[in-house]
């Protein structure tokens, strides 16, 4: 779970990757590594040309030239505090969570943040945030800690789920107000109103799911322990597993451009490419990156992902990856 990943010691990675979306073979492997700042990072949006990643200790980072230089961004207050995921609204807004059911805002593309929300009695994580776009956003966690607000985050309340407390990993959605959400146990929910009710899908896998993927409105992709992958072509009325050759666990995805898929990354530098119909294109390990939390695409071909050991940057053609 996203808690576990949190709690890790360890590098920041944003590895600059060129990759083209053609199947191919596994990737060669040519270090030209730049600058590591020592710090674990957990999620990562891409902005009209900025790149945001967040991390332990509140450290947000900031990007303007697709990860090759990063800058802190000023967060008020600081605390000592893993955040562990990001996502952006519209007119420049975005919000950032983390542990202790910490909320960042921040309304100039991450350049400064202001706390809205902290519970430092409580003390439990928060593992994702999801917005369809508009003013509605929500956010989930562990012990089944889901909150909602209407303001663009100003203001949160608590959300009624019926979970029995399980840890809450992920979440996708879309503009029809069909949403999936993901937990530990294999739990899987889902919504085709925007919210209004959930209904808890019958259980398929009885381990840990750490994301869940919209392909389309009936095709999803589930992903979590031990290298499991499944999709459905139903809107989650049944569920095929995807023979992934890894027994690792995979934390977090990118969604491909124009309806190629998606890659989903993870621990022992684990990347998985399913295509649009979730069809298995590849599965490979890089060498050296460790476990990889979180991906973003940056311009048309090129991906920045995140997790536990160095900076890097690749070529059009190779993954440049040498731990520092």
């Amino acid at each position: 779970m996203r808690s576990m990943i949190g709690y890790l010691v360890c590098l920041i990675v944003a590895a600059t990757i060129g990759f083209t979306f053609a199947p191919r073979k596994a990737l060669d492997v040519a270090a030209e590594p730049l600058r590591p700042d020592r710090l674990q990072i957990n999620g990562m949006l891409y902005l009209d040309q900025r790149v945001v990643a967040v991390g332990e200790r509140g450290t947000i980072l900031l990007s303007d030239d697709q990860g090759v230089s990063w800058q802190p961004a000023t967060v008020q207050p600081q605390r000592d505090l893993t955040l562990t995921a990001v996502v952006a609204l519209a007119d420049d807004n975005l919000l950032a969570v983390g542990h202790d059911g910490w909320i960042l805002r921040s309304a100039d593309r991450g350049a400064q943040w202001q706390e809205v929300r902290h519970d430092s009695e409580l003390g439990e994580p928060l593992l994702g945030i999801w917005s369809a776009g508009g003013t509605h956003v929500l956010a989930f966690g562990s012990f089944g800690k889901f909150y909602q607000s209407d303001d663009e985050g100003r203001t949160w309340q608590t959300a009624e789920l019926s979970v029995d407390s399980a840890h809450l990993n992920g979440m996708d959605g879309g503009p029809d107000g069909r949403r999936m959400l993901v937990g530990e146990q294999g739990l899987v929910m889902r919504t085709d109103d925007a919210g209004q009710h959930w209904q808890t899908l019958a259980p398929f896998y009885n381990g840990s799911l750490f994301g869940v993927v919209r392909l389309s409105a009936q095709r999803w992709v589930a992903y979590g322990m031990r290298g499991h992958v499944f999709v459905t072509g139903d809107f989650g009325h049944s569920w095929q597993q995807v023979a992934v050759g890894n027994s690792l666990p995979l934390y977090g995805h990118a969604l491909l451009p124009n309806g190629e898929g998606v890659l989903i990354v993870g621990a022992g530098s684990s990347m998985v490419r399913l295509d649009g119909q979730g069809q298995l294109v590849s599965a490979t390990r890089l060498s050296g990156l460790g476990t990889l939390t979180s991906a973003v695409l940056v311009g048309a071909n090129r991906l920045l992902v995140g997790g536990e050991r160095g900076v890097f940057q690749g070529t059009d053609s190779s993954v440049a990856a040498r731990a520092q």
